[in-house]
């Protein structure tokens, strides 16, 4: 039997199998096919496994390309039975998936075209089924026969990165060769059919600074002492090629937006050797007088710092706390400031971070120091009196206008202005005491009685004349001293009752005598007086014992016998 002329003419990755018995007498295989198993049915549609089919009839897979644009259908192959004399009476008929739709066979030459383009990537193979049966009779000639037409892979996909752009971070300062960030991009073309899908990296955008591996898409630095400070942010475009990177290939790129991060290779560094600030002597204490800052160009923890104050005669007088939100350091007042005993302090001041990288101790002390002048700033204060407090003292029945005491204030200022004194006689129901308007004594308005007020409390005011505003207060307790202005007097029962019994020199009575005068004042003595005629039933001794008296002070008692 002639082999069809069309058979000739096949592409070599179109394979069409025909097996020949009768001409040849062994099969022909075409190179790289594999064999195709079949099953074999009978004419009336059992499955007949002893049944062994002929040589003739045995069908391995065929290929056909891709993306086939061509303007002819593309051939795939023919089918062809021993049978078929050319006389057309064979008739060849083909079945499974895509028959009839995306394969078309000729029914007399049994040639099999792909009328449409195919994609591998959406379906790979399709399974058919082919027979040959007598034209005019209908009868099956040939068992029917599985075989596979498998799409064969042309490179039509370029490399893709589905979850691009990227982000990555890597230390500033790493060491050449640390790893930023692996990309692995997809090719959906077949990876088991030449170098369609092998890809290799390589970097459009951003060296020198960076590298990436060709075969695994890792990207590493390839620049030391990247710094922060000087630039963040690098934008890295990387390119996916497939066919190995050869010319032709497909490719398809993705950007990995690299930021540094930060480490603290940065000391604190104050903008100023000298700092000058200017502070009231009227600052209170405990109270922030001022700020200072280091400036840390590192971020974070990396630019925390503490300040202190470093010489002793600053720390007596200031202390410095760390502001850990605005990285600044918060002076206060330790002692009151006097401008008139010291107008200038000196504060040296240091900044250390404390957070620091030991990889970075070849780089110095992770500090810096600064020197603040502080500027004391004369306040015009009140008058300052002597003593915080006065005591003083007055006998009682002083005339009007006697001298009390004298208070001393002045003004602690360098103008020392001139003071103006004044009583406070808001507290006082009546006014006892008078004050000297420029020198301070304090005297007696009125005849004071010991028994009645025996102590005052006044408030003395000082102003200065410059700034009568300017007040100070100091409290003065007065002491009214005892005279003695009381005579003595004795409580008088209305009667006395003596039992007729009474034994000579029994007591009948007991006789307490009360002064009003302090008891300095208040000593007694006792007799019956001249002016009575003496009864020689009583009489009176003294028996110099001292008793409690209501009123407080103590005094002697008298015995009647």
């Amino acid at each position: 039997m002639r082999i069809p002329a069309t058979t000739a003419c096949l592409c070599p990755l179109l394979i069409c199998l025909c097996f020949i018995q009768k001409s040849y007498g062994t099969s022909q295989l075409r190179p790289n096919v594999r064999a195709q198993s079949n099953q074999t049915k009978h004419p009336d549609g059992e499955r007949d496994v002893h049944h062994r089919p002929k040589r003739g009839w045995i069908w391995n897979q065929f290929f056909v390309l891709e993306e086939h644009i061509g303007p002819e259908a593309q051939h795939v192959g023919k089918l062809h039975s021993n049978s078929d004399k050319g006389d057309g009476s064979v008739r060849y008929l083909l079945t499974g998936e895509g028959a009839g739709t995306i394969f078309v066979i000729n029914e007399v030459t049994g040639d099999i075209h792909a009328s449409k383009s195919l994609d591998r990537e959406k379906k790979g193979h399709y399974v058919l089924h082919a027979q040959a049966i007598d034209r005019y009779t209908n009868r099956s000639l040939e068992p029917e026969s599985e075989f596979i037409i498998k799409v064969q892979d042309v490179n039509d996909n370029a490399p893709k990165f589905p979850d691009g752009p990227f982000a990555a971070a890597v230390p500033e300062m790493a060491d050449v060769g640390t790893s930023v960030f692996q990309l692995t991009a997809t090719d959906a073309d077949d990876p088991t059919y030449g170098n369609s899908a092998k890809i290799v990296y390589s970097i459009l955008q951003g060296q020198p600074y960076f590298s990436v591996d060709p075969k695994t898409g890792v990207i590493r630095t390839a620049l030391s002492n990247m710094d922060r400070e000087a630039r963040e942010r690098y934008s890295v475009v990387v390119q996916a090629k497939d066919m190995a990177g050869s010319v032709g290939g497909l490719s398809g790129s993705t950007t990995i937006n690299v930021t540094l991060t930060d480490v603290n290779d940065n000391p604190p560094k104050f903008p100023q050797k000298n700092y000058q600030l200017y502070v009231p002597e009227s600052a209170q204490i405990g109270k922030a007088v001022g700020k200072i800052k280091a400036n840390d160009e590192d971020l974070g923890v990396n630019a925390e710092m503490r300040y202190s104050i470093t010489n002793a005669e600053g720390k007596a007088m200031f202390s410095i706390t760390t502001d850990a939100d605005q990285k600044e350091g918060i002076i206060s007042l330790r002692l009151p400031l006097n401008y008139e005993k010291r107008k200038v302090h000196t504060l040296h001041i240091e900044g250390v971070n404390t957070h620091r990288d030991p990889r970075f101790s070849h780089l110095g002390a992770f500090k810096d120091t600064t020197t603040l002048r502080i500027i004391i700033g004369d306040v015009d204060e009140p008058p300052v009196f002597s003593i915080d407090y006065y005591i003083m003292d007055v006998y009682e029945n002083s005339p009007v206008g006697t001298e009390v005491g004298t208070v001393t204030a002045q003004d602690p200022d360098s103008t020392k202005s001139p003071v103006r004194y004044f009583i406070d006689h808001s507290e006082e129901e009546q006014v006892y005491f008078t004050i000297g308007l420029n020198n301070g004594v304090i005297k007696t308005t009125r005849s004071l009685d010991r028994e009645d007020v025996a102590w005052h409390n006044i408030t003395v005011m000082a102003s200065e004349v410059d700034n009568p505003s300017l007040v100070s207060h100091v409290p003065i307790t007065i002491q009214v001293l005892d005279v003695n202005d009381n005579a003595p007097y004795i409580a008088r029962d209305d009667e006395i009752i003596v039992c007729e019994t009474s034994r000579a020199g029994q007591v009948i009575q007991t006789v307490r005598p009360s002064d009003k005068d302090n008891f300095a004042n208040g000593r007694f003595s006792f007799a019956l007086p001249i002016d009575l005629p003496v009864n020689p039933n009583f009489t009176l001794k003294d028996n110099e014992a001292f008793i409690p008296s209501p009123t407080g002070p103590v005094f002697p008692q008298a015995l009647v016998q």
